[in-house]
């Protein structure tokens, strides 16, 4: 399940812009609930020390669509492949979520929630009903697209490049903010950006939301998805990976290798990493452990 955020970025020095950026963030006292001989000791670690290294499970390719020429308009639109062999991340050159949103993302996991206040899309709507397409994500300026493991991109693919052109250039919203009425967002998956800033965060989890924001959220961005804090108990952190790399076969390298190392190297009160699953993802979890261990019974029959 989910994604690669293991990116070609190293962490084996916090000097250079990033720590410029990262100092004068912390000195400017925007992060007021962390104190700075805490913050210091996360973010200027022994030289002596080796610190972790997000690396590349995968490098991804760009394919680049031809311009498509409409009146007097031309687009382009990039296509890059994601970690995920069943996820494919599209980059129209322009924003694809409306401003002012509190939110990095949204994401459509069904039909119905394409058309659910308070943020339903028609483009979202018309990309679910491509067979085999199984999920929509939105970023700030990417669209990813899930599809079943049984289907194949070449006939997926353009009818995906001409709905996001047609909307392109129609100048629809890709998003319509609507007043939201009771029980009508249980389908949509959004909500405030959970690694912003709260007054009443803990120090502990003001210090792992730095750095998730920092360091951890980009490479995952940049693989097609997006990471949600869910909370901090008895020293375990709880996330859950969206878009590309929700449904990625890498996630747990993700978790483990790459966010728990870097997370426990920071900050101590760290002891581990878990992935928050809904309810629904839960079951179909379940469902294909079941599945494998059918397969795997019949294979060892087979065999004998």
């Amino acid at each position: 399940m989910a994604c690669k955020i293991l990116t070609k970025f190293s962490l084996n020095s916090l000097r250079g812009r990033q720590n410029e950026k990262i100092l004068e963030h912390i000195s400017s006292g925007l992060v007021r609930h962390i104190h700075k001989s805490i913050r210091h000791s996360i973010l200027a670690a022994s030289n002596a020390q080796r610190r972790p290294t997000l690396q590349r499970l995968h490098q991804p390719s760009a394919l680049f669509k031809p311009s498509v020429a409409v009146g007097r308009r031309s687009i382009f639109i990039q296509t890059e492949e994601t970690p995920n062999t069943n996820a494919l991340k599209f980059l129209p050159n322009q924003p694809v979520l409306p401003p002012g949103l509190t939110t990095s993302f949204i994401e459509y996991l069904n039909p119905k929630s394409t058309l659910t206040p308070p943020y339903s899309s028609l483009l979202a709507s018309k990309l679910m009903a491509i067979p085999d397409v199984t999920s929509v994500f939105y970023g700030t300026d990417f669209i990813t697209v899930t599809k079943n493991p049984e289907a194949e991109w070449i006939h997926i693919k353009p009818e995906i490049f001409s709905l996001i052109t047609e909307t392109l250039t129609s100048g629809a919203p890709i998003v319509n903010i609507s007043t939201t009425k009771s029980g009508d967002t249980n389908n949509v998956h959004e909500e405030n950006d959970s690694l912003s800033y709260n007054e009443n965060d803990s120090e502990v989890v003001g210090m792992i939301k730095e750095l998730l924001e920092l360091r951890i959220r980009p490479a995952i961005q940049e693989d097609g998805g997006d990471i949600e804090f869910r909370g901090f108990e008895n020293g375990q952190v709880l996330l859950r990976l969206r878009g590309a790399c929700r449904t990625c076969d890498s996630s747990t390298v993700t978790l483990k290798n790459g966010i728990e190392g870097m997370l426990m190297h920071y900050i101590e009160e760290v002891k581990g990493v878990k992935q928050v699953l809904d309810e629904e993802e839960e079951i179909a979890a379940r469902e294909f452990a079941k599945f494998e261990e059918k397969l795997r019974q019949q294979k060892s029959v087979s065999s004998q």
